[in-house]
């Protein structure tokens, strides 16, 4: 007897090797997916404009990221009275000044395009169809910085145009695959039924996209955590995010969807030598320790030895 819907998933015909670039491009489900696949050494940038939410956003940081045009002071925006930001992105890029905020957000941007043009896989995951317009200048803001409501305009995209924006950004980079997702995770101040509106009309507008293009695909993240862990225990006490147990679930459907399974071996044992890197001692200067460090050293030698291909900078980082 089944208790349980299981979500038929067809492994990718050319999958992903720990020897790609990767990069994670969208909302916080590409944060975490993005960041586990960096924690395992995987050679994944995630998100290097914040969290995006809206399909118009993404092509615009991802046409930033193919043009390379610095920012500038014209794109500057002063939020409340001691920081700055732009917005095309979130607020953990706010700066005490606007030198400090171009000088760090376009040496961001020229580390992203080179990681961008050196990437065979870019991951986007959409989160909701609604965008804020700034009045003013009739830009799409990527965030609205707590800024007056008065100063935006909240419209949604019609399923026409997200598939517009999303076919333009396929067809701008024949060379990479890319996998698009549509986070499970629901805007509960749009309402339920104006969420489901909007999560359906990105879900129609990646549908025609992955039939129209050869190297664009789906990923049915949103109804795994719906359908298949419909239980209200695979989320955290907000009733919207999915706890660890749910995203590192989803994450093993993706990784047999879209990981080469020669890699499986690369990734156990980058977990094993991350939960080494990761120890934290009781006792430092004990002989049991001082045999676990030796250890330690081995098994990273091993590791790069066996695994060239691991990103031992990211697996090694705290």
């Amino acid at each position: 007897m089944n208790f349980r819907i299981e979500i038929n998933i067809i492994p990718l015909n050319l999958t992903i090797r720990y020897a790609d670039s990767l990069l994670f491009l969208g909302s916080c489900f590409a944060d975490e997916v993005g960041s586990i696949c960096k924690g395992l050494g995987f050679n994944a940038l995630v998100n290097p404009f914040g969290v995006l939410y809206n399909p118009t956003s993404i092509a615009q940081s991802l046409k930033r990221l193919q043009d390379g045009n610095p920012f500038t002071h014209d794109e500057v925006i002063r939020v409340g009275e001691e920081f700055y930001c732009t917005f095309s992105h979130n607020t953990d890029f706010w700066k005490p000044s606007e030198q400090e905020l171009l000088e760090t957000v376009n040496l961001r941007l020229a580390e992203a395009r080179m990681h961008f043009q050196a990437a065979k896989w870019i991951v986007i995951s959409l989160g909701t169809s609604w965008v804020f317009r700034e009045k003013t200048t009739g830009q799409v803001v990527s965030n609205c910085h707590k800024l007056p409501a008065n100063r935006f305009e909240r419209t949604r995209l019609t399923v026409a145009q997200s598939e517009k924006m999303l076919a333009d950004m396929v067809q701008s980079v024949p060379d990479k695959q890319i996998i698009f997702t549509v986070s499970p995770l629901r805007h509960l101040k749009d309402g339920l039924h104006e969420n489901q509106l909007s999560k359906a009309s990105l879900l129609l507008a990646v549908d025609q996209i992955c039939h129209d293009f050869s190297n664009a695909h789906y990923f049915p993240a949103y109804e795994i955590l719906l359908d298949e862990l419909r239980d209200y225990r695979y989320y955290k006490e907000d009733m919207v995010h999915p706890t660890e147990q749910a995203v590192n679930y989803i994450f093993e459907q993706f990784v047999q969807f879209a990981v080469n399974p020669s890699g499986q071996p690369a990734m156990t044992a980058a977990k094993e030598l991350k939960q080494m890197l990761c120890h934290k001692p009781l006792f430092p200067e004990s002989k049991a320790y001082k045999r676990f460090e030796l250890l330690k050293e081995q098994k990273i030698n091993e590791v790069h030895r066996l695994f060239p291909s691991i990103n031992m900078n990211f697996l090694c980082a705290p």
